[in-house]
C-alpha cells in the first residue's frame, strides 16, 4: 500500500507500481469500439501509460492534452491514456479536444489493471478509481520509468517522463 494525497488529506492504493527492470503486468482494457487491448497488442514498441483517475477533471484533461502534444515528437511511442470512463465519454473527450495522437483505453470492465499496477484508490472519495501515475514500458515489455503523482490534483512530471523516452 502506497500513501498519496487528495487535497493534502492522505488516501491510500491497493500497492506500488511496477519496479523499473520488472516485466510490465499484461492487461486488459477497453478501446472506443469496445474491443479488449492487451500488453501484447503494443508488443515490440515503447508504451507510455498515462493514468488518470477521471478524464472528467481539469487536471486529467490537461495531462491528457499535455502528452498528447507531446506524442506529436515521439511517434515511435503509444501514448495510452488509461481511465475508469467508460469508452464513450473518453471518445467524446477525445473528439471535443481533437487529440489524435493518444489512444484512450477504459477500466470499465475491471479494476484488475489499477490493482496489477499498484494504482487502485482504496479508501476517501476517489475509491475505485486510480492514482495519478506516468508508467513507461520499453520494446521488450521491461518497466523503464515510473511516476506516482504524489498529490492527485497535481500534474505528472511530463520533462522527466519525456526524458525517459530518450533513454
Amino acid at each position: 500500500m502506497t500513501t498519496v494525497t487528495l487535497r493534502g488529506q492522505a488516501i491510500n492504493t491497493n500497492g506500488e507500481l511496477p519496479k523499473v527492470g520488472e516485466s510490465a503486468p499484461d492487461f486488459n482494457l477497453q478501446n472506443a469500439k469496445l474491443q479488449d487491448k492487451t500488453l501484447a497488442d503494443f508488443s515490440g514498441k515503447k508504451i507510455l501509460l498515462n493514468i488518470v483517475p477521471s478524464l472528467d477533471t481539469p487536471v486529467c484533461a490537461k495531462s491528457a492534452k499535455k502528452f498528447n502534444e507531446l506524442a506529436v515528437a515521439h511517434d515511435d511511442v503509444v501514448m495510452l491514456m488509461i481511465s475508469a470512463d467508460l469508452p464513450f465519454a473518453q471518445g467524446r473527450f477525445c473528439g471535443v479536444e481533437k487529440l489524435k495522437n493518444v489512444q484512450p483505453l477504459s477500466m470499465m470492465r475491471s479494476r484488475k489493471f489499477a490493482k496489477d499496477y499498484g494504482v487502485l484508490l482504496v479508501d476517501g472519495p476517489l475509491s475505485g478509481l486510480t492514482a495519478r501515475a506516468v508508467i513507461i514500458i520499453d520494446e521488450q515489455g521491461k518497466v523503464i520509468y515510473t511516476e506516482l503523482v504524489g498529490e492527485v490534483s497535481h500534474e505528472p512530471d511530463y520533462d522527466a517522463a519525456i526524458a525517459a523516452l530518450s533513454e
